[in-house]
């Protein structure tokens, strides 16, 4: 196996917990909601599962943030992980298509109340500063890439590997992707590429960049702030940027790219994105092109049309677009196979169902986007 793809299958794998989220004493400290003076702290903790999100994890965020907004002595919010190696890898997605296969709630309402905090986020009245130190993917970036600030370190690692389990790059990926500049947002969430360190600032998704060594003292200093509005949060989280210097300054890892991904991957359609890259025929196109090639058609298509709707929608629009998305997922086949393959059997071998972008018709992709019963929406 080639080492990014077995790189991939680990950082999965970690994700593979489908423990129920009824409340049992093991479970009680799965997040850490902490009141320091007038700041708010959420400490992701479970580290064995790479901090990996599940529902009951959303359950006590959600209240606890919006309780905190509503208090007008609370001047600051920080969310960060334990264990050194992630922020959040994901979501608990074995547990979620167990329940689709029983047609249980927990597909249901994973997902919506997932993007409900997504939104929250998005929205959220004072100061947020997400520590996106280590691996961060799916339900991680949702939990931080809507925030006002986020803070990459030299062992961020940032992708959305979504169509590689036949789903699609959710938790607002349709609202942030489109306005990472160019069409780097397209092909960051067709390939599943994974940006590692300061590419992640440069890229546009964390707003700083901050070596893991002077985390701790940033989190002291954010919360000794006398009054932190959100220019004093800015100001500090320049100052511990400009000190970073232990860690080189190199030049942004796509960059030698940047003109062949805004011209290969600007395309209405996924095969207009194959055929640009294979036309191109250059060493670097065509690995584009196999690495594409192993993902599920239906999950390229919704993607890519995701994104191009996405970059004219708000977020609470594209959040709404997705829960459609998400619940159609369910609905299909490509999702469950992709985590056989990638999570339960781990032969990494998954059988796309239609096999080709030739038999993902137009009708089943408007299946996808079409609404489901009123009453089943989401509201935000």
């Amino acid at each position: 196996m080639h080492r990014p793809v077995r790189r991939l299958c680990v950082m999965f794998n970690h994700l593979r917990v489908a423990v129920p989220y009824s409340t049992t004493s093991q479970m009680v400290d799965e997040v850490i909601l902490q009141r320091i003076q007038d700041c708010g702290v959420i400490t992701l903790n479970r580290p064995k599962s790479l901090n990996a999100l599940n529902l009951s994890m959303i359950r006590k965020i959600m209240p606890q943030m919006t309780e905190w907004e509503k208090d007008p002595a609370m001047n600051l919010v920080i969310i960060k992980g334990t264990g050194g190696k992630a922020f959040c890898a994901g979501g608990d997605i074995i547990a979620v298509t167990e329940a689709g296969k029983l047609g249980g709630d927990l597909a249901k309402d994973f997902f919506r109340e997932e993007y409900i905090l997504n939104n929250k986020i998005g929205t959220y009245k004072i100061p947020f500063v997400a520590f996106i130190d280590g691996i961060t993917m799916g339900g991680g970036v949702g939990l931080s890439v809507h925030g006002q600030y986020r803070v990459a370190t030299e062992r961020t690692v940032f992708a959305m590997p979504e169509t590689g389990i036949g789903l699609f790059p959710d938790v607002g990926g349709g609202y942030f992707l489109p306005r990472l500049g160019g069409k780097l947002g397209v092909f960051l969430a067709l390939t599943g590429y994974r940006l590692k360190g300061r590419d992640v600032q440069k890229a546009g998704v964390a707003t700083h960049f901050i070596q893991s060594s002077k985390m701790q003292a940033l989190e002291e200093a954010l919360l000794k702030l006398p009054d932190p509005k959100s220019r004093d949060v800015a100001r500090t989280l320049d100052r511990f940027q400009t000190e970073s210097t232990d860690i080189p300054d190199t030049d942004f890892s796509l960059r030698d790219h940047m003109g062949e991904i805004n011209r290969l991957f600007d395309g209405d359609t996924v095969e207009q994105i194959f055929e640009n890259l294979r036309k191109e025929g250059s060493e670097w196109s065509l690995k584009q092109l196999e690495e594409l090639k192993k993902k599920s058609p239906v999950s390229m298509k919704i993607t890519l049309q995701l994104l191009l709707e996405g970059q004219h929608k708000t977020l609470q629009e594209d959040l709404q677009v997705e829960y459609r998305l998400s619940q159609h997922c369910m609905e299909d086949k490509d999702f469950y196979e992709g985590v056989r393959a990638l999570l339960k059997d781990k032969d990494n071998k998954p059988v796309w169902n239609p096999a080709t972008l030739a038999g993902v018709t137009r009708e089943h992709v408007n299946w996808y986007f079409s609404p489901l019963p009123p009453d089943r929406e989401l509201k935000l």
